[in-house]
């Protein structure tokens, strides 16, 4: 059976740091595109970074440019979100997505058929 765990949100104070954590079982994650996506209470889903199958190549929403950084781990089958300077504006639930249709990334969440259960991440003093 094919899942993504995701693990690693929490509280956070702003100006701080988090890591996320995307592990995968069932496949090999380094022949997924896999892609982090958030969604903050009455607002839509967002994709905020993607680490594709094809050469590895990132993308990050222009929000968190600078600030987070995707990586992979495929000797753990995980991918990570690092993310540091947090904003009140972070806050939300981050969800891992992975697909192994695509080979460039996509901000589209209809891209992706493999989806973890989210973590909450919650930036505030």
């Amino acid at each position: 059976q094919l899942m993504v765990v995701e693990s690693g949100g929490g509280l956070v104070q702003p100006g701080g740091s988090l890591r996320l954590s995307c592990a995968a079982s069932g496949f090999v994650m380094t022949y997924y595109t896999v892609a982090w996506f958030r969604q903050a209470p009455g607002k839509e889903r967002e994709g905020v970074s993607c680490i594709n199958s094809g050469d590895g190549g990132t993308t990050y929403a222009d929000s968190v440019k600078g600030r987070f950084t995707i990586s992979r781990d495929d000797a753990k089958n995980t991918v990570y979100l690092q993310m540091s300077s947090l904003k009140p504006e972070d806050t939300a639930v981050y969800s891992c997505a992975a697909e192994p249709l695509l080979i460039s990334c996509s901000d589209d969440d209809k891209s992706y058929d493999y989806w973890g259960q989210g973590t909450q991440v919650t930036v505030s003093s």
